[in-house]
């Protein structure tokens, strides 16, 4: 069997996982109801009198704070609190194999989340005559904060077995990655920093780089940056899993 056979039966193993137990669909249900709540009530979305979804995508990475945590705690934790991580690390598997596949499953469930989505887009189009290339570099960006969201997520888990403790560990390493470029944050920092270290901060912030696709800007800079934190998390998850099997 070669790797991407491998990826793709564990990818198939883990979203069956999802959804042979009630809490996929719960989470789906709460995805979207809190979008909409945040979009149409929080937002505002009909007093702005614009045909833009900033509304829908301003509070992504506040969403995605809570809800890709809840996602990714189980997926290591769940395997070493049962013991089967040791069943699936000794099949004709590589660590790398195993750690890629169950990050692609929980991303492509966040994307069948996001997707669920679309009656927003269909509501503003039928409204108005938004600009749908920025929608779609939105999405994208989007798509990118919610993969480097679980990638961390992936790494808390494979630290314990305990999901809560997993899920807190992310959830303060994610709202540092978001308060780094606050603009509060920044603004305060200016008061003590010089502003090269202010921006060099601001640099390792996912607000700053996905406010570019909320503009409809790709900038391969912010793709090269969401690349990099999934490609960090899941590489030190991949020694995390290592060190477990030499203890």
């Amino acid at each position: 069997m070669n790797a991407w056979t491998n990826i793709k039966a564990i990818v198939k193993r883990e979203l069956g996982g999802y959804f042979t137990s009630p809490i996929a669909y719960v989470f789906l249900v709460i995805f979207l109801l809190l979008t909409g709540f945040f979009t149409f009530t929080v937002g505002n979305f009909f007093e702005r009198g614009e045909a833009s979804l900033v509304s829908f995508f301003t509070w992504h990475p506040w969403l995605y704070l809570f809800l890709v945590p809840a996602v990714g705690m189980r997926l290591w934790s769940e395997e070493r609190r049962l013991g089967t991580i040791e069943l699936l690390l000794t099949m004709p598997v590589t660590t790398w194999q195993a750690i890629v596949g169950k990050f692609l499953a929980s991303w492509l469930f966040l994307a069948l989340a996001l997707a669920l989505t679309f009656p927003v887009v269909i509501t503003v189009n039928w409204l108005g005559d938004p600009d749908n290339g920025v929608i779609a570099a939105g999405y994208v960006g989007s798509l990118l904060l919610a993969g480097a969201y679980l990638a961390v997520s992936c790494m808390t888990s494979a630290m314990t077995r305990n999901q809560v403790i997993s899920f807190i560990v992310s959830v303060v390493i994610l709202l540092f990655l978001i308060l780094a470029g606050f603009t509060p944050v920044t603004d305060l920092l200016s008061r003590f920093a010089n502003p090269r270290v202010v921006e060099v901060v601001a640099a390792f912030s996912v607000m700053t780089h996905f406010e570019g696709f909320q503009r409809g800007v790709l900038d391969l800079r912010d793709f090269i940056f969401f690349a990099s934190v999934m490609g960090f998390a899941l590489f030190a998850t991949g020694v995390i899993i290592r060190g477990h099997r030499a203890g």
